[in-house]
């Protein structure tokens, strides 16, 4: 059996997408639908379904995602292994990040990281805090770098740098010229809420509801995937919201954006790596994560 048409079996379930790992993997759709066909023709067995525009395991399918994806793991790794038996550190590691970490944070690390190991490749798969802790906790990911502690007995958190929440307005909002408001402020204005599971969303409602703020009195005018979205809401008009500083640094500097503070309540968090409790790292991402620990100051 060709390790390589599990890695695309495995690479096809992961994004849910022939595209996607398509382009992930650098091939034609055509290539990655001919390996899937050749492992159903194999097996005897269909492997993937279509549901509602995504691509899912079949039952059978399911059982053998996780074979494959132990095998592609331990072929990796054996190729590392010989690689730093040679002195080099080479191979391909996939990092997970929730949107902040993964937009303002990891790409200073993986640059400097290639540029020490040009035999390296990172991938950054980027999505909610929730997803990415399950991922690394199921062992689809070796790790993550996350913006909350969430509760998962299979993994572990190391704290590894700081980061603020602030509420942020339109620089033309009548809150941006003031020094601070009263929480009980916050429940009259429209509000541009983050999805659930991300770790903004987690850290904010808990700073607020500790403070008696029950966050079910917010006023949202939107829900919103992205930081980033959020963002050009907040210039849009559509309403204020509560975001990393890392994130509106550059806007706060321009003058487009104003952080304005809650009176009683502030938002520190810290970012988290999260590894698996129960997976032995491989030598790339080992390496990589010691790179993050002696690079982190100044981030």
């Amino acid at each position: 059996m060709d390790t390589h048409r599990l890695e695309v079996f495995c690479k096809v379930v992961e994004l849910k997408s022939f595209t996607r790992a398509a382009k992930a993997l650098s091939l034609s759709q055509p290539t990655v639908s001919e390996h899937i066909r050749g492992l159903e023709t194999m097996l005897g067995e269909k492997l993937l379904d279509r549901i509602k525009g995504d691509v899912h395991p079949t039952p059978v399918g399911r059982v053998f995602y996780q074979y494959s994806r132990n095998i592609v793991q331990l072929r990796n790794e054996a190729l590392e292994a010989v690689s730093q038996f040679k002195g080099k550190v080479a191979g391909t590691l996939v990092v997970g990040a929730s949107t902040i970490p993964g937009t303002y944070v990891l790409p200073k690390f993986i640059a400097s990281f290639a540029s020490d190991h040009p035999e390296s490749r990172i991938e950054l798969r980027i999505s909610d805090s929730r997803e990415t802790v399950e991922s690394v906790a199921e062992g689809i990911l070796e790790v993550g770098l996350v913006g909350a502690k969430l509760s998962n007995r299979k993994v572990a958190f190391e704290e590894i740098v700081g980061d603020e929440l602030v509420l942020a307005v339109a620089s033309g909002h009548r809150w941006a010229a003031v020094r601070a408001i009263d929480p009980e402020e916050l429940a009259d204005e429209p509000f541009i809420s983050r999805e659930k599971g991300s770790g903004t969303l987690w850290v904010m409602n808990q700073a607020l509801e500790e403070r008696g703020f029950n966050t079910g009195r917010l006023k949202v005018s939107a829900k919103m995937d992205t930081t980033e979205s959020v963002r050009q809401g907040i210039k849009a008009g559509i309403g204020v919201s509560i975001l990393s500083r890392r994130a509106i640094e550059e806007d706060l500097r321009q003058g487009a954006l104003a952080a304005v503070d809650i009176t009683g309540i502030k938002f520190p968090r810290a970012l988290y790596l999260v590894v698996s409790k129960n997976r032995q790292l491989s030598p790339l991402c080992s390496a990589f994560l010691g790179h993050v620990r002696e690079n982190v100051k100044g981030v």
